[in-house]
């Protein structure tokens, strides 16, 4: 047997070519096969055959890099001498090798080759006793290794326990054991043998104990398997005896078709792991235990749950857009979110077809809200979108829901329990991407049981819904692909945080005209359908539902319209069915014959122009129209009368118009005596009907000084306007219904704030062709148009003119 030695001096004095190596370590005196394919290692020992046949044999730190430079290889190897080579056809080389010593490299030369400048790695014996001690320790621990292990050749075992040098002996068994490499260089790197055979004695330890782990895992694994084999031949056994008593295998049938529903429905891992762990759980329970029948509702429920099932989009725009026109009149802005939608929906599929987006991300859909008075067709329009789309609708009402388990569901440990209302309409949906729509979602209420508003903000979080867990089911579920929809009638009553998730669309009140047109077209055929009479049979003419809807109802929407249609139609089939007549002929005069005499009598212009009564504006969820403000002055100290149910913002606007009419009264020939020696009273009919809001602010402030300059008000201009103590007009809310109750009063001019113009473009065309607007911003220009005579008016009725404003006029009002 060759020993190690360093006593070779000449290839300490040239650089040695150098054979990196992968995933192995080579120790002194051992004689090894190597198989070289790269053109580095090639190179090595092409070089090595032209000079003295030595090569170092260095270790690679990672085993896939392969152009290794000097930083990748270990600074330790072992010097060799090329005992054969031989060259195979594909160019790749065969060589055996004897390594003879350790050697330390200094420096590495990289070029076509890499070759290494080494020096001798000293090592040295240690303490003898330990030396000793630690050899014939790891020779009985190597013995033990080989009694238990099956990795080992025998015939190599016995020529490792033949070795008689105690560093030798730690080489061979640091190669022939299963080490890692770090390990394995370690080793080699030792400065003593002492060293050496402590490192693989630490080695060999941990070796044998996790030797004796596996086998303590093998014996568990056979105990287990045993253990399910006898159950399942208890079960079987099970089987037979109930097939004997029932004479039936209808439980056994039933877990196979909930096995294979399972399987076909490519669940998520999951929901898959889930359901199989409750599955093999029923099939250990008695059919008719209570628990049985729990998993069995839960695993009708999964098996029953639309995991992949998908409706497929219609993304003909055209074809929707004709849908929506032919189901409801009107609401554009909804029809026009409704086709963008559907607009992005086919340019992503069109990406995803050429692999540029992902195909999860075309499915997302978005979460609208739309707000509005109650019957202006938000319930409606909903499921006309997924008819459109060509998806299921499902509606679920959340007005006076209390309880968070009616958004996520009950635990499965409750008596009774189910999944959310969600989770259920999916099921009845049967697809993964309806319309879901939530109706009346202002209308939740909390309690003790929990915040149903709070759950439901994963559930309309885009960046959450992907992954939703209803607790019934108690694994995600992906709602990401559901075009939700929520209908309120008041955002404010919506929390904060919910409301921050959903894209508002607000619902206007319909204006008289849309509702007759919409009486015509769907209104009336419905009501002749459902109470049983053909078209010929009746006749409304369109003055008679004009004067419906102006006299008979008031609302925003068209549900009292309809019902009144309804009596109509009603009354007009018990004619014909008492054979009285043929066919019925409704007018406008007749009206008053089938439904009595009118409910609503709208407020109309005065008859004259008036000092004191100017003619103001209000709107509610139900319609606007017109309403009077009357001052009058009596004898007093200085007072100031509010009544007709005014609220506090509105009596703060009549405070701001006092003070106005006070700083400019000079100005305006109001005699400050009249002032201290007056008590004005500011009256707004009805006064059973509560007002509130700083919109009358101009109407306020213009009868307050008619009154108390003696300038009457013309009878045929409205105003609305928030005032300020300087005399500032600013903008309000609701001008379109506004405008239009004005229109309905005989009104021909409209006074209304500057910072409002926009609003004017939701006003329809007719209106504005035939009205006056005048966008005026403050209450000097307000009072040019709205007194007989305007400011001049004012001033001629000046005692003595105030200097200050000697020479001032008006600015001519602007008019849109």
């Amino acid at each position: 047997m060759m020993s190690e030695s360093n006593d070779d001096k000449q290839i300490y004095e040239l650089p040695i070519p150098v054979c990196p190596v992968r995933g192995s370590v080579l120790y002194p005196t051992m004689v090894m096969p190597i198989d070289a394919g790269r053109a580095i290692s090639i190179s090595a020992i092409n070089a090595a055959l032209d000079r003295d046949r030595t090569i170092l044999i260095v270790s690679q730190k990672d085993r896939e890099i392969e152009e290794p430079s000097g930083d990748d290889l270990y600074r330790v190897g072992t010097a060799c001498n090329i005992l054969r080579m031989k060259k195979n056809p594909d160019g790749s080389i065969q060589m055996l090798v004897q390594a003879f010593a350790r050697v330390k490299v200094d420096a590495y030369i990289s070029g076509e080759l890499i070759e290494a400048e080494v020096s001798p790695l000293e090592v040295t014996q240690g303490d003898e006793v330990v030396l000793e001690a630690s050899f014939r320790e790891l020779k009985e621990k190597f013995a033990d290794m080989i009694e238990s292990s099956r990795n080992i050749q025998p015939e190599v075992a016995q020529f490792v326990m033949n070795l008689e040098d105690a560093g030798q002996f730690a080489d061979y068994v640091a190669y022939h054991l299963d080490f890692r490499l770090e390990d394995k260089q370690a080793v080699l790197e030792n400065a003593t043998v002492e060293e050496r055979l402590h490192k693989v004695l630490v080695l060999i330890d941990t070796e044998i104990e996790l030797a004796e782990t596996q086998r303590r895992v093998q014996r568990e694994v056979k105990e287990e398997i045993d253990r399910n084999q006898r159950e399942y031949f208890l079960r079987e056994q099970i089987k037979a005896l109930q097939r004997e008593l029932s004479g039936s295998d209808e439980e056994s049938d039933e877990i196979e078709v909930f096995r294979k529903k399972l399987e076909e429905l490519d669940l998520p891992e999951a929901a898959m792991e889930e359901a199989e762990r409750e599955l093999n759980r029923l099939a250990r329970m008695h059919a008719d235990s209570a628990e049985a029948s729990v998993i069995r509702t839960y695993l009708t429920t999964i098996t029953e749950l639309p995991w992949n099932t998908r409706s497929k989009d219609k993304l003909d725009m055209s074809k929707a857009a004709g849908v929506l026109d032919e189901d409801h009149y009107g609401l554009e802005k909804v029809k026009d979110r409704v086709l963008e939608y559907l607009a992005v929906r086919k340019l992503k599929a069109d990406q995803a077809k050429k692999g540029e987006l992902d195909e999860n991300e075309v499915n997302k859909g978005p979460i609208l809200l739309f707000v509005g008075p109650p019957g202006v067709g938000k319930t409606s329009i909903a499921k006309s979108i997924a008819k459109s789309l060509g998806r299921e609708y499902v509606r679920i009402s959340l007005g006076g829901a209390r309880d968070e388990s009616d958004i996520r569901g009950h635990r499965r440990t409750y008596i009774g329990s189910m999944p959310g209302r969600i989770i259920q309409g999916i099921r009845q949906a049967g697809t993964k991407n309806p319309v879901f729509l939530l109706d009346e979602v202002d209308k939740l209420g909390a309690s003790y049981q929990g915040d149903p508003s709070s759950a439901l903000l994963e559930v309309l979080d885009p960046a959450q819904n992907s992954t939703f867990v209803d607790h019934y089911l108690g694994v995600p579920f992906d709602l990401s692909e559901i075009l939700f929809i929520a209908t309120a009638n008041y955002a404010q009553n919506i929390p904060e945080p919910l409301m921050d998730r959903m894209e508002l669309i607000e619902f206007s009140s319909y204006i008289e005209q849309e509702k007759l047109e919409i009486a015509k077209r769907y209104l009336l055929p419905r009501q002749i359908k459902e109470n049983g009479l053909r078209l010929k049979q009746i006749a409304i003419s369109d003055a008679a539902i004009s004067r419906l809807i102006a006299s008979y109802t008031r609302e925003a929407g068209v549900r009292n319209l309809e019902r009144s249609i309804g009596t109509l139609a009603r009354k007009a089939a018990r004619r014909i069915a008492e054979s009285e007549i043929k066919r019925v002929r409704i007018g406008e005069r007749s009206i008053e014959q089938y439904l009595g005499p009118e409910r609503f009598s709208p407020e109309s212009e005065g008859e004259e122009n008036l000092v004191g009564v100017a003619t103001g504006m209000y709107y509610t969820p139900v319609g606007g129209d017109i309403l009077f403000v009357e001052t009058s002055v009596t004898p007093g100290k200085g007072g100031l009368v509010l009544t007709g149910q005014l609220g506090d913002v509105m009596k703060e606007s009549a405070r701001a118009a006092l003070t106005y009419a006070k700083s400019n009264a000079e100005r305006f020939g109001i005699s400050q005596e009249a002032l201290d020696n007056s008590e004005l009273h500011i009256h707004v009919p009805a006064g059973a009907t509560p007002k509130e809001g700083p919109s009358a602010g101009t109407a306020i402030a213009t009868s307050l000084i008619s009154a108390l300059s003696g300038v009457p008000v013309r009878k045929d201009v409205a105003m609305t306007g928030e005032i300020t103590l300087r005399g500032r007009v600013l903008p309000i809310g609701g001008l379109k219904e506004k405008v239009l109750g004005a229109k309905r009063a005989g009104i021909k001019h409209i006074i209304f704030p500057e910072k409002n113009v926009s609003d004017l473009n939701d006003v329809p065309g007719h209106l504005r062709r035939s009205l006056s607007f005048h966008s005026l911003g403050n209450l000097d220009e307000v009072l040019e148009v709205a007194l007989v005579g305007g400011l001049k008016a004012l001033e001629q009725h000046t005692a003595v003119p105030a200097k200050s404003n000697r020479g001032k006029t008006a600015r001519t009002p602007a008019r849109a």
